[in-house]
């Protein structure tokens, strides 16, 4: 068998093409059964469908950094700067992508890998090493701007606070990375420079393949036929009407994306999270389907809508060969929910569970592929297929563990990133210690107020859901004890008297005469003082006289 697979892998990919439509004629998917081969020296290196759309998304708008990738590191206790210099060095030389730029002088756009070079790192003294102007920095530096033509897409910078004390800022464009890299590059940048300083080899699993030979294994399996597989799968589910999920907004949504974005943190108790395991376990889901679900039903609540669609981010990383490497590898899956009438949660959590478990079967087709076949109506104002995300992380997903090398304290620094790619964004981390939240907002869109309404508002479902999951959707409380005071009672005192003798109109116009610059009514972003609302219902009165 692998004398045969070592065969194929000799081939041209034109005589490697024509045996896999042989194979296909008995049932036989080549680019399924047989390894990723490398590429031939004469092969093109064409972008992944993935990298395509960065391209697309960056010549749209190439001052946005709404796509740069930002990691800060704090590294406390004595640092080698010339092994961390020759630790990324090695790092460069062993993955492509960390060298790699886009060309689009010719037919099309591909991609163009340069010889490996020894880093320098960028080094800057900061004496205030104050959270604050740590923060400032890194954000600073987290909104440099990249040219993809051009390249390095990896930066780093070193900046000392004094001699014991340094932050280094890795900052990366999603086109040559994404998150489950950053913890690849992390962990083999701790295990190059560990083993330099001890004077031996590094032990670093090794790389079969490079990104550029993932590209073109893709192509060449989606083109095999697994494209019109799983792409029928998604056409039934998602074709039609894309519809617009439309939140409570506190601002009228812009023409165009500014994706100016802002986090807010959500406290779960420990007791909490212990039962949505414990529910999760009874119901034969993972806690990802519980929470996914949980969000979607607040989203119809939030909506009234029906119809919900979520972005749910995959690692794509189901081939053992692209495992350990750095790349553009994550997909993005649209997960529907259909909520009927009168539904339970647990009938519904039945219906998301195997959504999920059939968008697993179907999660290779490319986001970018989907879009250009269902054709939605393109709009600089939103994201196409979805406006909202649902993230879950686990324990060994997230990169912000803290490690001990030697006399070098290193830990993942924490900030509010200031970018936002869609209308709303929860993400969820999954730890021993229980779990922990964040939503992610346009601040374009929604006051941090009205958030924090929605993050109390999901807090609530879910204690309802854990009360009793056999509710109605409609039933479940969104309120907690003293929101329905304040809502139902505070806010519902409204109760005045007015004359008899007078009517409304009487009654608006004495107020025209006490307060006429004051502001009368609201609509959108349309404001109208009460003498303007008389001069427009007098001149109505005219018209209809």
């Amino acid at each position: 068998m692998q004398e045969l697979i070592g065969a194929v892998g000799q081939l041209s990919p034109k005589e490697r093409k024509a045996l896999a439509v042989l194979l296909r004629q008995k049932g036989i998917n080549l680019f399924s059964v047989a390894p990723i081969f490398k590429r031939h020296a004469e092969e093109p290196l064409l972008l992944s469908y993935a990298q395509e759309r960065q391209w697309f998304l960056w010549q749209l708008d190439p001052q946005s950094s709404a796509y740069n990738i930002p990691m800060a590191l704090r590294l406390q206790g004595e640092l080698d700067v010339e092994a961390l210099e020759r630790s990324f060095s090695a790092l460069v030389e062993r993955h492509e992508t960390l060298r790699t730029r886009f060309d689009d002088s010719g037919e099309q756009p591909l991609q163009v890998i340069e010889p490996a070079w020894p880093i320098q790192l960028e080094l800057e003294q900061l004496s205030d090493g104050s959270d604050q102007a740590i923060r400032r920095l890194v954000e600073a530096e987290a909104r440099r701007l990249f040219d993809l033509r051009e390249g390095p897409l990896l930066r780093v910078k070193l900046v000392r606070l004094d001699e014991h004390d340094h932050v280094l800022v890795l900052t990366q464009h999603h086109s040559v990375s994404d998150g489950w890299s950053l913890q690849i590059l992390v962990r083999e940048l701790v295990a190059l420079y560990q083993g330099l300083r001890e004077g031996r080899p590094a032990q670093l699993p090794p790389l079969p393949v490079q990104y550029a030979d993932y590209a073109s294994w893709q192509r060449q399996w989606m083109e095999s036929g697994e494209r019109e597989r799983q792409l029928g799968y998604w056409q039934q589910l998602l074709g039609g009407e894309q519809p617009l999920l439309e939140l409570p907004l506190d601002h009228a949504r812009p023409a165009e994306q500014r994706f100016a974005g802002a986090r807010l943190a959500i406290e779960l108790a420990p007791e909490r999270a212990r039962r949505l395991k414990a529910l999760a376990q009874r119901e034969g889901v993972t806690l990802f389907m519980l929470l996914l679900a949980s969000f979607q039903a607040l989203l119809h609540r939030l909506s009234g809508q029906d119809d919900i669609r979520v972005g749910v981010p995959v690692a794509n990383r189901g081939r053992v060969e692209v495992e350990h490497l750095i790349g553009f590898f994550v997909n993005t899956q649209v997960m529907k929910a259909d909520i009927e009438p009168g539904q339970s949660f647990k009938a519904f959590l039945a219906q998301v569970r195997q959504r999920v478990l059939q968008a697993q079967d179907h999660q290779d087709l490319p986001y970018e592929q989907l879009v250009e076949a269902l054709r939605p109506q393109r709009t600089l104002s939103h994201n196409p297929l979805f406006q909202v995300m649902f993230n879950h992380q686990s324990e060994g997903q997230r990169s912000g563990a803290e490690q001990q090398l030697g006399a070098l304290a290193l830990r993942t620094l924490e900030w509010d990133n200031d970018t936002a790619q869609f209308d709303l964004a929860l993400n969820t981390f999954e730890s021993e210690a229980g779990l922990a939240a964040s939503m992610v907002y346009a601040t374009d869109l929604f006051e941090r107020a009205t958030i924090e309404r929605f993050a109390a508002a999901w807090q609530c479902l879910l204690d309802a859901i854990l009360a009793d999951p056999e509710q109605p959707l409609a039933g479940l409380s969104l309120l907690d004890d003293a929101a329905r005071e304040q809502i139902v009672g505070q806010w519902n005192a409204t109760a005045v008297d007015y004359p008899l003798e007078r009517s409304i109109q009487q009654l608006i116009e004495a107020q025209v005469d006490r307060t006429p610059e004051a502001e009368a009514l609201v609509f959108g972003d349309t404001r109208l003082s009460y003498a303007q609302l008389d001069a427009r219902a007098n001149q109505l009165a005219r018209h209809l006289i």
